[in-house]
Protein backbone atom coordinates (compact mmCIF):
# COMPACT_ATOMS: atom_id res chain seq x y z
CA UNK A 1 0.00 0.00 0.00
CA UNK A 2 2.80 2.11 0.78
CA UNK A 3 4.77 1.55 -2.44
CA UNK A 4 1.71 2.59 -4.27
CA UNK A 5 1.13 5.74 -2.92
CA UNK A 6 4.84 6.55 -2.84
CA UNK A 7 4.47 5.63 -6.74
CA UNK A 8 1.28 7.87 -7.11
CA UNK A 9 3.16 10.37 -5.48
CA UNK A 10 6.05 10.29 -8.26
CA UNK A 11 3.91 9.99 -11.30
CA UNK A 12 2.18 13.21 -10.07
CA UNK A 13 5.53 14.82 -9.75
CA UNK A 14 6.47 13.74 -13.50
CA UNK A 15 3.50 14.59 -15.01
CA UNK A 16 4.12 18.54 -14.84
CA UNK A 17 7.46 17.66 -15.80
CA UNK A 18 6.83 15.94 -18.93
CA UNK A 19 4.06 19.13 -19.46
CA UNK A 20 6.22 21.48 -19.55
CA UNK A 21 9.00 19.70 -21.48
CA UNK A 22 6.14 18.78 -24.47
CA UNK A 23 5.33 22.75 -24.20
CA UNK A 24 8.95 23.64 -24.46
CA UNK A 25 9.59 21.31 -27.27
CA UNK A 26 6.54 22.65 -29.17
CA UNK A 27 7.49 25.70 -29.01
CA UNK A 28 11.03 24.53 -30.22
CA UNK A 29 9.51 22.87 -33.50
CA UNK A 30 7.02 25.78 -33.98
CA UNK A 31 10.15 27.80 -34.26
CA UNK A 32 12.27 25.73 -36.43
CA UNK A 33 8.75 24.84 -39.18
CA UNK A 34 8.54 28.76 -38.81
CA UNK A 35 11.90 29.44 -39.73
CA UNK A 36 11.31 26.53 -42.80
CA UNK A 37 8.42 27.72 -44.22
CA UNK A 38 9.94 31.39 -44.24
CA UNK A 39 12.91 29.78 -46.05
CA UNK A 40 10.46 28.21 -48.44
CA UNK A 41 8.49 30.86 -49.46
CA UNK A 42 11.73 33.10 -50.49
CA UNK A 43 12.99 29.68 -52.35
CA UNK A 44 9.92 29.31 -53.71
CA UNK A 45 9.76 33.14 -54.96
CA UNK A 46 13.35 33.04 -56.09
CA UNK A 47 13.00 29.68 -57.97
CA UNK A 48 10.29 31.68 -59.83
CA UNK A 49 11.89 34.47 -60.60
CA UNK A 50 15.29 33.83 -61.42
CA UNK A 51 14.32 31.26 -64.48
CA UNK A 52 12.64 34.95 -66.09
CA UNK A 53 15.57 37.36 -65.18
CA UNK A 54 17.54 34.56 -66.56
CA UNK A 55 15.89 34.32 -69.80
CA UNK A 56 15.44 38.50 -70.53
CA UNK A 57 19.33 38.72 -69.80
CA UNK A 58 19.48 35.83 -72.66
CA UNK A 59 17.32 37.61 -75.01
CA UNK A 60 19.52 40.78 -74.23
CA UNK A 61 22.58 39.45 -74.62
CA UNK A 62 21.11 37.66 -77.93
CA UNK A 63 19.49 40.79 -80.15
CA UNK A 64 22.66 42.92 -79.09
CA UNK A 65 24.63 40.17 -80.81
CA UNK A 66 23.01 40.09 -83.70
CA UNK A 67 23.01 43.95 -83.92
CA UNK A 68 26.72 43.47 -83.56
CA UNK A 69 26.85 41.38 -86.74
CA UNK A 70 25.88 44.24 -89.03
CA UNK A 71 23.04 42.00 -90.34
CA UNK A 72 20.88 45.18 -90.75
CA UNK A 73 21.93 49.06 -90.16
CA UNK A 74 21.31 50.34 -86.44
CA UNK A 75 18.45 53.10 -87.92
CA UNK A 76 16.42 49.59 -89.02
CA UNK A 77 17.13 47.38 -85.92
CA UNK A 78 18.55 49.17 -82.92
CA UNK A 79 19.99 47.33 -79.75
CA UNK A 80 19.14 47.29 -76.42
CA UNK A 81 21.37 50.59 -75.47
CA UNK A 82 19.02 52.15 -78.37
CA UNK A 83 15.37 51.17 -77.64
CA UNK A 84 15.31 50.95 -73.80
CA UNK A 85 15.81 54.47 -73.11
CA UNK A 86 13.14 54.27 -75.56
CA UNK A 87 10.59 52.53 -73.83
CA UNK A 88 11.70 54.35 -70.39
CA UNK A 89 10.77 57.74 -71.93
CA UNK A 90 7.30 56.44 -73.43
CA UNK A 91 6.30 54.63 -70.19
CA UNK A 92 6.52 57.72 -68.57
CA UNK A 93 4.01 59.80 -70.89
CA UNK A 94 0.49 60.43 -70.00
CA UNK A 95 -0.52 59.22 -73.68
CA UNK A 96 1.38 55.83 -73.22
CA UNK A 97 -0.85 54.89 -70.44
CA UNK A 98 -4.27 56.29 -72.30
CA UNK A 99 -3.03 53.63 -74.67
CA UNK A 100 -2.65 51.09 -72.19
CA UNK A 101 -5.83 51.96 -70.71
CA UNK A 102 -7.82 51.77 -73.40
CA UNK A 103 -6.42 48.58 -74.62
CA UNK A 104 -6.40 46.89 -71.75
CA UNK A 105 -10.39 48.01 -71.33
CA UNK A 106 -10.90 46.42 -74.97
CA UNK A 107 -9.27 42.95 -73.57
CA UNK A 108 -11.46 43.20 -70.28
CA UNK A 109 -14.55 43.49 -72.38
CA UNK A 110 -13.56 41.10 -75.13
CA UNK A 111 -12.21 38.24 -73.04
CA UNK A 112 -15.62 38.44 -70.80
CA UNK A 113 -17.74 38.27 -73.58
CA UNK A 114 -15.89 35.23 -74.91
CA UNK A 115 -15.81 33.22 -71.84
CA UNK A 116 -19.83 34.15 -71.52
CA UNK A 117 -20.03 32.82 -74.87
CA UNK A 118 -17.82 30.30 -74.68
CA UNK A 119 -19.47 28.59 -71.58
CA UNK A 120 -22.95 29.01 -73.13
CA UNK A 121 -21.70 26.85 -76.35
CA UNK A 122 -19.67 24.40 -74.80
CA UNK A 123 -22.20 23.36 -71.82
CA UNK A 124 -24.75 22.96 -75.10
CA UNK A 125 -22.29 20.65 -77.84
CA UNK A 126 -20.54 18.55 -74.27
CA UNK A 127 -24.53 17.97 -73.07
CA UNK A 128 -26.71 16.97 -76.32
CA UNK A 129 -25.18 14.67 -78.95
CA UNK A 130 -26.71 16.10 -81.31
CA UNK A 131 -24.82 19.29 -81.36
CA UNK A 132 -22.33 17.64 -81.00
CA UNK A 133 -22.07 16.14 -83.86
CA UNK A 134 -23.64 19.01 -86.06
CA UNK A 135 -20.98 21.82 -84.50
CA UNK A 136 -18.13 19.94 -83.02
CA UNK A 137 -15.81 19.92 -85.52
CA UNK A 138 -16.98 23.87 -86.18
CA UNK A 139 -15.90 25.10 -83.07
CA UNK A 140 -12.33 23.56 -83.58
CA UNK A 141 -12.64 24.55 -87.05
CA UNK A 142 -12.72 28.49 -85.97
CA UNK A 143 -10.33 27.85 -83.16
CA UNK A 144 -7.91 27.23 -85.95
CA UNK A 145 -8.69 29.97 -88.36
CA UNK A 146 -6.51 33.15 -88.22
CA UNK A 147 -8.16 36.14 -86.64
CA UNK A 148 -6.64 38.63 -89.24
CA UNK A 149 -8.77 36.30 -91.73
CA UNK A 150 -11.93 38.09 -89.95
CA UNK A 151 -11.49 41.56 -90.25
CA UNK A 152 -12.84 42.18 -93.81
CA UNK A 153 -16.14 40.48 -93.10
CA UNK A 154 -16.15 42.96 -89.59
CA UNK A 155 -15.17 46.04 -90.82
CA UNK A 156 -18.10 45.09 -93.68
CA UNK A 157 -19.74 44.55 -91.21
CA UNK A 158 -19.14 47.04 -88.25
CA UNK A 159 -17.45 49.81 -90.53
CA UNK A 160 -14.65 50.90 -88.25
CA UNK A 161 -15.90 50.49 -84.83
CA UNK A 162 -15.28 49.11 -81.56
CA UNK A 163 -17.51 46.27 -82.38
CA UNK A 164 -15.85 45.30 -85.01
CA UNK A 165 -12.29 44.51 -82.63
CA UNK A 166 -15.24 43.27 -80.36
CA UNK A 167 -16.62 40.80 -83.12
CA UNK A 168 -12.59 39.81 -84.23
CA UNK A 169 -11.83 39.06 -80.31
CA UNK A 170 -14.71 37.22 -79.48
CA UNK A 171 -14.53 34.77 -82.66
CA UNK A 172 -10.91 34.52 -81.80
CA UNK A 173 -10.92 33.53 -78.14
CA UNK A 174 -14.87 31.79 -77.50
CA UNK A 175 -14.06 28.33 -79.81
CA UNK A 176 -10.82 27.92 -77.18
CA UNK A 177 -12.85 28.33 -74.31
CA UNK A 178 -15.87 26.23 -75.44
CA UNK A 179 -13.37 23.03 -76.23
CA UNK A 180 -11.72 23.37 -73.17
CA UNK A 181 -14.75 23.08 -71.26
CA UNK A 182 -16.46 20.17 -74.08
CA UNK A 183 -12.77 18.43 -73.11
CA UNK A 184 -13.21 18.44 -69.20
CA UNK A 185 -16.81 17.14 -69.42
CA UNK A 186 -15.44 14.13 -72.33
CA UNK A 187 -12.74 13.24 -69.33
CA UNK A 188 -15.50 13.68 -66.15
CA UNK A 189 -15.79 10.19 -64.81
CA UNK A 190 -19.25 8.80 -65.95
CA UNK A 191 -20.09 7.82 -62.17
CA UNK A 192 -19.89 11.15 -61.12
CA UNK A 193 -22.83 12.25 -63.48
CA UNK A 194 -24.48 9.13 -62.03
CA UNK A 195 -23.94 10.46 -58.41
CA UNK A 196 -25.26 13.92 -59.04
CA UNK A 197 -28.46 12.69 -61.07
CA UNK A 198 -28.98 10.55 -57.71
CA UNK A 199 -28.86 13.30 -55.81
CA UNK A 200 -31.28 15.20 -57.77
CA UNK A 201 -29.23 17.62 -59.31
CA UNK A 202 -30.57 18.52 -62.99
CA UNK A 203 -30.26 21.47 -64.96
CA UNK A 204 -28.44 24.68 -64.27
CA UNK A 205 -27.35 23.23 -60.32
CA UNK A 206 -25.87 19.93 -62.34
CA UNK A 207 -23.03 22.50 -64.25
CA UNK A 208 -22.67 24.94 -61.38
CA UNK A 209 -22.30 21.80 -59.05
CA UNK A 210 -21.11 18.87 -60.53
CA UNK A 211 -20.06 19.35 -64.35
CA UNK A 212 -17.70 22.97 -63.89
CA UNK A 213 -16.56 21.95 -60.93
CA UNK A 214 -15.08 19.02 -62.12
CA UNK A 215 -14.20 20.13 -65.57
CA UNK A 216 -12.12 23.11 -64.25
CA UNK A 217 -8.42 21.62 -64.78
CA UNK A 218 -9.30 21.33 -68.92
CA UNK A 219 -11.45 24.71 -68.41
CA UNK A 220 -8.70 26.74 -66.99
CA UNK A 221 -6.31 25.44 -69.54
CA UNK A 222 -9.10 26.66 -72.24
CA UNK A 223 -9.47 30.05 -70.33
CA UNK A 224 -5.79 30.54 -70.68
CA UNK A 225 -5.56 29.31 -74.58
CA UNK A 226 -8.73 31.52 -74.97
CA UNK A 227 -6.90 34.80 -73.49
CA UNK A 228 -4.12 34.11 -75.98
CA UNK A 229 -5.89 33.81 -79.01
CA UNK A 230 -8.00 36.93 -77.78
CA UNK A 231 -4.55 39.04 -77.51
CA UNK A 232 -3.79 38.18 -80.29
CA UNK A 233 -6.72 39.06 -82.15
CA UNK A 234 -6.87 42.61 -80.33
CA UNK A 235 -3.39 43.21 -81.25
CA UNK A 236 -4.58 42.69 -85.42
CA UNK A 237 -7.49 44.43 -84.83
CA UNK A 238 -5.89 47.64 -82.99
CA UNK A 239 -3.53 47.50 -86.26
CA UNK A 240 -6.25 47.63 -88.62
CA UNK A 241 -8.72 49.63 -87.12
CA UNK A 242 -8.20 52.99 -85.98
CA UNK A 243 -11.59 54.74 -84.59
CA UNK A 244 -11.22 58.30 -84.89
CA UNK A 245 -8.89 59.90 -82.52
CA UNK A 246 -8.66 57.02 -80.22
CA UNK A 247 -5.47 56.32 -78.90
CA UNK A 248 -4.18 52.71 -77.90
CA UNK A 249 -1.15 50.57 -78.11
CA UNK A 250 -1.59 49.15 -81.58
CA UNK A 251 -2.30 52.84 -83.25
CA UNK A 252 0.83 53.24 -81.11
CA UNK A 253 2.69 50.62 -82.82
CA UNK A 254 1.31 51.58 -86.84
CA UNK A 255 2.49 55.16 -85.99
CA UNK A 256 6.31 53.93 -84.80
CA UNK A 257 5.83 52.62 -87.85
CA UNK A 258 4.88 54.69 -90.35
CA UNK A 259 7.22 57.14 -88.68
CA UNK A 260 10.29 54.63 -89.24
CA UNK A 261 10.91 55.20 -85.32
CA UNK A 262 12.22 51.13 -84.81
CA UNK A 263 13.25 51.60 -81.38
CA UNK A 264 9.90 52.71 -80.22
CA UNK A 265 8.00 50.31 -82.15
CA UNK A 266 10.32 47.72 -80.46
CA UNK A 267 9.23 49.34 -77.04
CA UNK A 268 5.55 49.29 -77.93
CA UNK A 269 6.18 45.50 -78.34
CA UNK A 270 7.68 45.03 -75.32
CA UNK A 271 4.98 46.20 -73.54
CA UNK A 272 2.77 44.15 -75.29
CA UNK A 273 4.90 41.30 -74.51
CA UNK A 274 5.43 41.76 -70.78
CA UNK A 275 1.04 42.55 -70.41
CA UNK A 276 1.09 38.92 -72.35
CA UNK A 277 3.34 37.35 -69.63
CA UNK A 278 1.44 38.87 -66.93
CA UNK A 279 -1.55 37.67 -67.70
CA UNK A 280 -0.09 34.25 -68.21
CA UNK A 281 1.42 34.61 -64.46
CA UNK A 282 -1.92 35.48 -63.32
CA UNK A 283 -3.44 32.13 -64.97
CA UNK A 284 -0.25 30.35 -63.93
CA UNK A 285 -1.01 31.04 -60.17
CA UNK A 286 -4.76 29.85 -60.97
CA UNK A 287 -3.69 26.64 -62.43
CA UNK A 288 -1.33 26.04 -59.25
CA UNK A 289 -3.52 26.86 -56.72
CA UNK A 290 -5.98 24.19 -58.67
CA UNK A 291 -3.39 21.56 -58.97
CA UNK A 292 -2.59 21.64 -55.09
CA UNK A 293 -6.62 21.64 -54.17
CA UNK A 294 -6.95 18.48 -56.61
CA UNK A 295 -3.49 16.68 -54.80
CA UNK A 296 -1.80 17.03 -58.07
CA UNK A 297 0.97 19.26 -56.97
CA UNK A 298 4.71 17.84 -56.91
CA UNK A 299 5.78 20.19 -54.33
CA UNK A 300 3.09 19.08 -51.75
Amino acid sequence: MAHDTVHGTADAVEAPRDDRLNRELAGLDALELGGHRGRDRLSRVWGALWPMVAAVLIALAAWQVVVWTGWKKPWVLPGPADTLPAFWDQVTTGRFWEAVALTMRRAAVGFAVSVLVGVVVGALVSRFRVLRRAFGSLITGLQTMPSIAWFPLAIMLFKLSESAILFVVVLGAAPSIANGLIAGVDYMPPILLRAGKVMGLRGLNLYRHLILPASLPSFVAGLKQGWAFAWRSLMAGELLVVIGNTTSLGVLLAQARELNNTAEMISYMIVILIIGIVIDQVFGVVDRSLRSRWGLDAND
